[in-house]
């Protein structure tokens, strides 16, 4: 039933009952009913009828308009998101852009090979600043119903989705952890974390085998993401000029998360764990 028509019941329905009860009580129960009687039964029988046809009205009236309000908040985070990402693409994205660009033409004839190292870090740097911000740029464009629909599908859903953008073969995927356990930013830098590392697989593990296993429970859980490929350091700190890995590790460490890079024989692990707090 439309708004409008909601309204057009609610004014209607009460006029229409006296009415009826008005013409009854006057051509076929005047002899029965005493005036007195059907002067106290007319607010009797309206107000009955409030509660039995005007309130599920209400009701279906207070839906539409949370459903009205929800949309607007929805149109004006889309709005917002929308705005973000374009200032993001004309301005940071187009300057690290045309930054890569600019170190990419320096003459590496006339520097020293210390300088040429130099140069090729800051290099790697910035296209790996400007991968995260076109991929932020990216996410920013999708709907924007991040708090209220986007996570109502399961993680594992959201996990298939990263590993089909992000890898030419099947993830093996396992997840028991209970979707109500991380609110919104927590599966936001889930996800995110989950991406790096399916990122990192694609570009240097050269792996044919992986698989994405997060069990747990509310107090604690261990998400663990494993592959067969050449394999990685154990130690975090040998990755410090990995910019998406150190940003990976901060994210987590913000939210009280750990990440480590458990030694195995064959392939590699990353693992990242919150911890059940002890009193």
């Amino acid at each position: 039933m439309s708004y409008k028509q909601i309204k057009w019941m609610i004014l209607f329905l009460p006029t229409v009952t006296v009415g009826l009860w008005e013409y009854l009580r006057h051509s076929h129960l005047l002899n029965y009913i005493s005036m007195d009687l059907g002067n106290f039964l007319s607010p009797v029988i309206v107000f009955l009828t409030s509660l039995t046809l005007l309130m599920p009205l209400f009701r279906m009236l207070e839906h539409n308009q949370e459903e009205l309000n929800r949309e607007r908040a929805e149109k004006a985070a889309l709005e917002a998101r929308e705005l973000l990402s374009r200032e993001l693409h004309d301005g940071i994205a187009q300057s690290l852009f045309l930054l890569s660009v600019q170190i990419d033409r320096v003459d590496t004839k006339t520097i020293t090979p210390q300088e040429q190292g130099e140069i090729q870090e800051i290099r790697k740097t910035v296209h790996e600043v400007n991968r995260y911000a076109r991929q932020a740029i990216t996410n920013l464009r999708y709907p924007a119903t991040t708090e209220m629909h986007e996570f109502e599908d399961s993680m594992k859903a959201r996990i298939m989705d990263i590993a089909d953008e992000t890898l030419t073969i099947q993830p093996f995927i396992e997840w028991t952890i209970p979707d109500h356990c991380l609110d919104s930013r927590q599966k936001i830098e889930m996800l995110a974390c989950i991406r790096e590392s399916l990122l990192n697989i694609a570009k240097h593990a050269q792996a044919t085998v992986i698989s994405i296993r997060g069990v747990g429970s509310d107090e604690s859980w261990k998400v663990r993401i494993e592959d067969n490929g050449v394999g990685m350091m154990d130690d975090l700190d040998y990755y410090q000029d990995r910019y998406g890995l150190r940003i990976m590790v901060e994210r987590a460490r913000d939210l009280g998360w750990k990440v480590s890079l458990p030694e195995v024989s064959h392939g590699a692990v990353v693992e990242i764990r919150k911890e059940a707090i002890t009193q």
